[in-house]
């Protein structure tokens, strides 16, 4: 029994404790550094500040973000999520440009910033953020209305004198990357994610056209954005068959409607009408998914489409993609399919009725069955002879279903519309309504 050692953490592997650390939270782990001397070395690794998540740190002040820039966040840092105050007793600004500009200076491997409710109508624009960002996420945020413009280049005041301090600067900070001297020359977003934020008007979607490197945007529940803005930022196509002007190198565009108050009538997604070129990808939700579905065929460079979170009728969906030859993919995503059916008459004996009055009921509502007649008339003719595969089959309210396939009907017409598409079905359910 004396020859028996107690095993403590003290045995343990750097390398082991720092990844059972990494299942710590912030507020956590900052607590796990103040053990000893040698924990808190362990803590300030960067490898567990490579993705910082302090929306769940109740509290947060500037204070205690200057106290985790100045002791934990470094050259490590990724992914960065903060809460604002704007819902919060304590009312007020998180965010200051001094901060900003040591968080710029200190984490030069920035790329994603997510900010929850943040009043940022303290900063004069968003240009003060770290130029190294890629992806900007704003949930719940108020925007100033110059936030998204971008400051024009110092060149335009003085040629010389600008040339001058270029060169001085490059002599001095010769350290900087390829990648950080070209993000100096203006605002390097790549991705831009608004989520219901109220103060983002057309003004705001016009003054995105100056940013070079925004393929993608994605707008949910922005209420003022309106068809007309949407129209005045699409691309103009000249002789060439090159987009110009506007959000020209937008390739993914998302834009979602999910009931907030006062976004009833926007309807922003008819702005699509004008034709979009370049536009490859596009992901409608909600209310507005039903305008949307009508300006589609215009938009003669989509590849991918998904529907979400609407209920759809297979007319609805059949309008909207018989035309997009090009399409390759198309998802529906917590889609509500409205399947109509006509109501049996008691009086008339359609409920207990012979084969002869169900196969007069059959010839009579043929013409109106449209392409699901023409896909069943094939699988029922070149069928592989399996049981039951000839039959269309709808799923009854509250019965069991397939998910990958809610609506047989619609997969069989669409893929005689689109035989090149791939057609993917994730959460969707059947609702059905008796004529």
């Amino acid at each position: 029994m004396a020859d028996i050692k107690t095993c403590t953490l003290d045995y343990f592997p750097e390398n082991i404790l720092i990844d059972i650390l990494s299942y710590l939270n912030i507020r956590e782990l900052v607590r796990a550094g103040r053990v000893c001397k040698r924990w808190r070395r362990l803590v300030k690794d960067q490898r567990l500040w490579r993705a910082v998540d302090l929306t769940t740190w109740k509290g947060i002040t500037l204070h205690l973000l200057w106290v985790l820039l100045r002791q934990y966040l470094g050259c490590g840092l990724r992914c960065l999520r903060l809460r604002g105050l704007l819902l919060s007793a304590r009312a007020g600004k998180l965010l200051s440009e001094s901060w900003l500009q040591a968080l710029a200076s200190k984490c030069p491997r920035l790329r994603r910033l997510s900010l929850f409710h943040a009043d940022l109508r303290g900063l004069r624009s968003c240009s003060l953020l770290p130029r190294t960002i890629q992806v900007l996420e704003l949930h719940g945020c108020e925007l100033p209305p110059g936030f998204f413009t971008q400051p024009p280049p110092e060149g335009d005041e003085g040629e010389t004198a600008a040339s001058a301090s270029v060169k001085t600067a490059e002599g001095d900070e010769g350290k900087l990357s390829k990648g950080q001297g070209s993000a100096a020359s203006g605002i390097a977003i790549e991705t831009l994610v608004l989520d219901n934020v109220p103060s983002f008007t057309d003004q705001h979607l016009q003054s995105l056209s100056s940013w070079e490197k925004l393929t993608r945007l994605e707008l949910r529940d922005v209420i003022r954005v309106t068809a007309a803005g949407v129209r005045n930022c699409a691309p103009k196509e000249f002789v060439l068959k090159t987009p110009t002007g506007g959000l020209s190198r937008l390739r993914r565009l998302e834009m979602g409607n999910f009931g907030r108050p006062g976004s009833q009538m926007q309807m922003a997604s008819l702005g699509l009408g004008v034709g979009w070129p370049g536009l490859e990808e596009v992901s409608l939700g909600g209310r507005e998914v039903g305008p949307g579905l009508l300006c589609l065929r215009r938009l003669r460079d989509l590849h991918w489409l998904r529907l979400r979170g609407c209920p759809l009728s297979e007319m609805q969906v059949l309008r909207g993609c018989r035309i997009l030859r090009g399409l390759k993919r198309l998802e529906f995503c917590e889609v509500d399919f409205q399947v109509h059916q006509r109501q049996p008459d008691r009086e008339a004996g359609e409920w207990g009725g012979g084969a002869a009055e169900g196969e007069e009921e059959e010839e009579d509502r043929g013409p109106d069955r449209g392409p699901d007649r023409e896909a069943d008339v094939e699988d029922r003719d070149g069928g592989e002879g399996e049981e039951g595969e000839g039959h269309e089959h709808v799923a009854e309210p509250g019965g069991p279903y397939d998910e990958t396939d809610p609506v047989p009907t619609i997969r069989r017409a669409l893929a005689k519309l689109l035989p090149q598409c791939t057609l993917v079905f994730t959460g969707c359910k059947v609702t059905m309504r008796y004529d």
